[in-house]
């Protein structure tokens, strides 16, 4: 039977008052429906749109949408951080790996999943792209899925087929998906912070990258390499030239060697190019990507996270400016404790030593009402452009010290006093 499409217009005219909403994220951000659905403000209230992260323009700021539609985001993007931090949005911090049992076991009930798929094949399946992640769990428990159905979006490999039977409406949109180039934020930091961490990682280890440019500027440094593999919840344009030239190979993993895993992609068109019907990448539920008991299995996982600010004991906030939510809890702790059980791993925390306008990010404390995302419990190893430090084993003014070392030369004198004046020593 052919599909029968609908306009995103009359799609969204199933969500009603008092409704919680799920929108499928990052490069899967259903933008037509996303639009359409806050085009009813005014219309409709009390509508609670769950998200875990969104990109592209989403015309959020006005008053009829403030006045009919709340935002509780799981994770925070940059087209939607005014709203999350005004009065009509909130911030969940959660575990990017335990954002489905919210919707499964009855903390945030759906009744209506937005997903953003590919065309069905001749058997009828859709698949949900660039984004799996929790959007698998969201269209099996959900009452009602409207899908946009683009033919734009790759077809991918892994869990998330779905038939178009278990959609109650598909609005077709022939559009590209939304893009971003980390390299585009690469700088003369990002560039040593990357061949630092590209000396810590061993042939045949197995990779995890957060986002943005510093694991970009890691995967440039690791050409020399050998046997890698890749593990991680999302992935962009980096490991491209790794997998033409040989470099990654995923031969020594113990989780589906041979093959690429991950959870979601963002990037520019070449990424969603290579993962368009590619039996070498196989995209999962977060659930099972995420496990710290999964990701242990695999030899030499090196997890390579960044931060916003770390203190001088190991705190590292990753989530919020002081009050100000920035992004979210995503999967960086799953990732930084999966890798230190590891045989062979590595859990690293790589930033700027400082931010653009000067401020140091290793700091003598947190700001007031800033979010602790890895712990001083789990923390490892730290680097910047001035350096490489392993914390695990250390004391309180060890770290300090360590800390202070790879900070700016700026900074390092203040860092000493403060260091002083905490532990009263020399």
């Amino acid at each position: 039977m052919e599909p029968q499409y609908i306009s995103a217009k009359e799609a969204v005219k199933m969500v009603e008052s008092g409704n919680r909403v799920f929108i499928h994220g990052s490069a899967a951000t259903p933008l037509k429906l996303v639009n359409s659905l806050l085009d009813r403000g005014g219309s409709i209230s009390n509508v609670e749109i769950v998200a875990i992260s969104t990109f592209g323009a989403i015309d959020w700021d006005r008053p009829e949408v403030k006045n009919s539609f709340y935002l509780n985001s799981l994770f925070v993007s940059a087209n939607v951080r005014g709203w999350v931090n005004s009065d009509q949005g909130d911030y969940i911090p959660v575990f990017l790996s335990e954002i489905p049992r919210l919707f499964s076991n009855g903390y945030l009930p759906l009744d209506i999943a937005m997903v953003h798929v590919s065309p069905p094949d001749e058997h009828g399946y859709c698949t949900l792209g660039t984004s799996v992640d929790a959007a698998l769990t969201a269209v099996k428990t959900a009452k009602k899925v409207i899908a946009q159905v683009n033919p734009q979006m790759p077809r991918t490999q892994g869990d998330g087929f779905v038939h178009c039977s278990s959609f109650a409406a598909m609005v077709w949109e022939d559009t590209t998906l939304p893009e971003v180039n980390y390299d585009d934020k690469l700088d003369e930091a990002s560039v040593q912070i990357g061949r630092h961490v590209a000396e810590l990682i061993e042939d045949g280890a197995t990779l995890q990258m957060g986002i943005g440019a510093i694991p970009n500027a890691v995967l440039k440094a690791l050409s020399g390499h050998k046997a890698l593999g890749v593990h991680t919840e999302m992935f962009s344009d980096g490991v491209i030239p790794l997998v033409e030239s040989g470099v990654i190979t995923n031969e020594r993993k113990k989780i589906r060697p041979g093959k690429m895993v991950t959870t979601f992609v963002a990037g520019t068109q070449k990424l969603y190019d290579f993962v368009h019907d590619n039996p070498f990448v196989v995209f999962m539920d977060v659930t099972y990507v995420n496990d710290t008991a999964v990701i242990r299995q695999n030899p030499r996982v090196v997890a390579i996270n960044s931060a916003i600010e770390i203190d001088l004991t190991g705190q590292v906030c990753s989530d919020s400016i002081g009050l100000y939510q920035y992004s979210g809890i995503g999967g960086q702790m799953d990732f930084m404790r999966g890798a230190s059980l590891s045989e062979g791993g590595k859990a690293i925390i790589a930033i700027p030593s400082q931010t653009g306008k000067g401020i140091s990010r290793i700091t003598p404390l947190l700001k007031p009402g800033a979010g602790v995302v890895t712990t001083r419990g789990h923390v490892h190893y730290v680097v910047t452009e001035y350096g490489v430090v392993n914390l695990y084993g250390k004391n309180m003014e060890q770290r300090a010290k360590l800390l202070t070392s790879i900070a700016h030369p700026n900074h390092r004198e203040a860092l000493e006093r403060a260091t002083r004046e905490r532990f009263g020593k020399c």
